[in-house]
């Protein structure tokens, strides 16, 4: 039986688990958390990736942990309502995507495999050697295994990909914008809403999920270059985004109150990775660890979804894997581009244009699903 280890156990990784296991692989998979990280916000799974869930017999499960958000209010600087729409209106759709947390997608994919998965929490990779028999590997924990294949589901700071292809900076594209998310009281008593307040440059939300008694809180703002030296360090985070906000009003001052002491906060830029290959030798690469599209698509979840899968079915040929889903991935992360995110304008002319626009969108019907969500059709794998 042959060996995989796989660094993630965010979205991709598990969901590669669940196939490779199908397949009859032995999968290992590594987590540098110290257990499975629940919560966090709303992630969308569409188009193909639906097929992919389906496939998973997962569709019941997530349709009961679907979101269903409501409407997302655009606020102005002081608060004032600019526009109240669907958020079909903004992405698009059939009434059949779905959108839950993206801690709920993860426990859902961990309970399926954890049975038929060994899972290393807390722990990382330290160290990869590649020969003719296999990956000699080295765990933070100083445990020494060897396995036939190594795939990196780490995200877009992924540590596979940087040992195995070089420094993240290679293939970083920074799209302009760094950003913040957190949990806070909902005082404001919102339910299946967001609130997204706006100044040039500068966006501050809150978005319930359900009826509780907190919220996703986000602060996303435009800079010039990504500040790599704060990835690892969340006071320099937290100084960064208080400095950026200081003196904003609506419920900023709080919102940056409550980032100062929250235990969730998670900050990054909004970026994509974009590699000519994902793969090497024994060792490949899928999910936002080989091709973030960015939370700007909406697309992130969906496409680590759909890559496991063609990943699994291809682990006898790595080429394979990337022609098959390339055409797909890059139409995705084609989307969008550098400083030009509809939801948060960065300069005062953009802005007016964004509200004027929205103010169009309460009274016309949503536009329909984006064909590059469904732009690849699955393959049938023995």
């Amino acid at each position: 039986m042959s060996s995989v280890l796989i660094s993630g156990a965010s979205i991709a990784g598990p969901a590669l688990a669940f196939w490779l296991r199908r397949r009859g692989f032995d999968v290992t998979v590594v987590e540098k958390s110290h257990a499975l990280r629940g919560g966090g916000y709303p992630i969308d799974i569409r188009g193909t990736a639906l097929g992919v869930v389906e496939r998973m017999g997962l569709l019941p499960r997530l349709r009961e942990a679907h979101v269903d958000t409501r409407r997302i209010t655009f606020l102005d600087a002081s608060g004032r309502q600019v526009a109240s729409i669907r958020p079909e209106s903004l992405v698009g759709g059939d009434g059949g995507d779905l959108e839950v947390r993206r801690g709920d997608l993860a426990e859902i994919l961990y309970d399926v495999v954890r049975d038929d998965v060994e899972f290393l929490f807390d722990n990382t990779i330290v160290t990869m050697d590649e020969h003719q028999a296999g990956v000699d590997v080295t765990f933070r924990s100083g445990l020494q295994r060897t396995y036939d294949h190594v795939i990196g589901a780490d995200g877009l700071h992924s540590v596979v990909r940087e040992l195995t292809f070089g420094p993240e900076e290679r293939f970083h594209r920074y799209l302009g914008y760094c950003f913040a998310g957190f949990t806070l009281p909902n005082h404001l008593g919102l339910r299946q809403e967001a609130l997204l307040w706006n100044e040039p440059g500068r966006a501050a939300a809150l978005y319930a999920v359900g009826a509780h008694e907190t919220v996703h809180g986000f602060l996303s703002f435009t800079r010039p270059e990504a500040p790599f030296g704060a990835f690892r360090d969340p006071e320099a985070q937290r100084d960064l985004v208080a400095s950026v906000f200081a003196g904003d009003g609506w419920e900023v001052p709080g919102m940056v109150e409550a980032m100062r002491a929250a235990d969730d906060l998670f900050f990054d830029t909004v970026s994509q990775i974009r590699m000519p290959r994902w793969s090497s030798g024994r060792v490949a690469l899928v999910g936002d660890a080989a091709y973030a599209p960015s939370f700007l698509t909406g697309q992130g979840s969906s496409l680590a979804l759909v890559g496991a899968y063609v990943l699994a079915g291809n682990m006898d040929d790595f080429g394979a894997y990337e022609s098959t889903i390339r055409p797909f991935v890059e139409a995705n992360q084609n989307l969008v581009d550098v400083g030009n995110a509809e939801l948060f304008p960065g300069t005062a002319e953009a802005l007016a244009a964004r509200n004027a626009a929205l103010r169009s969108r309460e009274t016309v019907p949503a536009p329909a699903a984006r064909p590059e969500h469904s732009a690849l059709t699955l393959p049938a794998f023995a």
